[in-house]
């Protein structure tokens, strides 16, 4: 079926919503996970009707799975497709983590399946003067937003210490241990993180009527769920998080969402783990030490950007490249022969 799968669903909730739906899903599987990335942007533009600004649709719906991303996707991403309709709503039939999360924002309904999940949109950040990983030198650990702002809290509210000496005292510790720059970079991400939210919502939220609203919903998304991994149903987040615009899809368009979400779930395989050694192991299961082996070209496909108009699929093309040494231990690396954008 595959395709053809894909494409009956999509035209069935086009016909039952009078939409044109778009589908983005990344890649979530363990161990291949794939983040929102600006290069998507250019393939969006392809699905959108070629239209002037007086013949826009009523109504384009976003198909979204991803766990996040780049965090300027979303503005990129909502403001391009919003010129080219009076409607603009987002599908989430399962994840719609973090940069995904801040794309329904800017969203006017967002469509939540019952296994639909958003979640916080407080960033964890990497860059060079982050702290390095004990167990990979050569890699950085990311630091969460909310780790630090809670250290702070910690030092206030449970240890009781108030006095400004003391608190100086307490960062400065941190800051032996955290470069002062990969802390500042903390604070300018959680500054443009709710700046992105806060320019979003204000998208099809009136600022000045609905300025209070906005800041609450910015706040509760960037700072009062202290853990990044939350996930926020839809029940959460239309009664205790201040999003109205959530809706329950009928029943027939959540049994069709939710199949339109297994299809690509079974084309990424996104419930097996990708386990390079294992993959190895099965193709050369009598692997003798010293004699190294390669798999043959096998291809991965990491993320879709779908319509009835065009299918484009990010693929990763890899071989397994392995040895067992004298002491039964196999050791296998991964070659990547091509890994990028094509259609389907």
């Amino acid at each position: 079926m595959g395709k053809a799968a894909r494409l009956k669903l999509i035209s069935q909730i086009e016909r039952a919503r009078k939409s044109h739906l778009i589908s983005y899903v990344t890649s979530t599987r363990q161990n291949l996970e794939v983040p929102m990335a600006m290069d998507a942007i250019r393939r969006i533009y392809e699905h959108l009707p070629q239209s002037g600004a007086k013949d826009k649709l009523p109504r384009i719906d976003l198909f979204l799975h991803s766990n996040g991303g780049d965090g300027i996707v979303p503005w990129r991403l909502v403001t391009l497709i919003r010129e080219r309709t009076n409607e603009f709503n987002v599908l989430v039939p399962c994840r719609a983590f973090s940069a995904a999360t801040l794309t329904a924002l800017g969203a006017n309904r967002i469509v939540m399946h019952p296994m639909g999940m958003l979640g916080p949109t407080d960033p964890t950040v990497t860059n060079p003067f982050n702290p390095s990983d004990p167990t990979n030198p050569n890699r950085r650990l990311g630091i969460s937003v909310e780790d630090v702002t809670a250290y702070i809290a910690l030092i206030k509210e449970d240890a009781g210490i108030q006095h400004e000496d003391q608190l100086v005292q307490a960062f400065s510790k941190l800051a032996e241990n955290v470069h002062p720059l990969a802390l500042g970079n903390v604070k300018r991400s959680l500054s443009q993180s709710r700046m992105m939210a806060h320019k979003l919502l204000a998208l099809h939220m009136d600022p000045t009527t609905e300025e209070h609203r906005i800041n609450e919903i910015v706040d509760n998304f960037t700072s009062k769920l202290f853990y990044h991994g939350h996930p926020i149903n839809r029940l959460e987040a239309k009664e205790h998080l201040g999003l109205k615009n959530v809706e329950f899809p009928s029943l027939p368009i959540e049994k069709a969402m939710w199949r339109l979400y297994l299809e690509y779930e079974k084309e990424l395989r996104a419930e097996e783990p990708f386990d390079p050694a294992s993959e190895f192991l099965s193709i050369f299961p009598n692997l003798q030490p010293n004699q190294p082996e390669v798999s043959p070209t096998a291809t991965a496909k990491l993320a879709f950007i779908e319509s009835k108009e065009r299918t484009d699929v990010v693929t990763l093309d890899y071989e397994l490249f392995g040895q067992k040494n004298p002491d039964g231990v196999t050791q296998v690396t991964l070659i990547t022969r091509r890994k990028g954008w094509g259609s389907e």
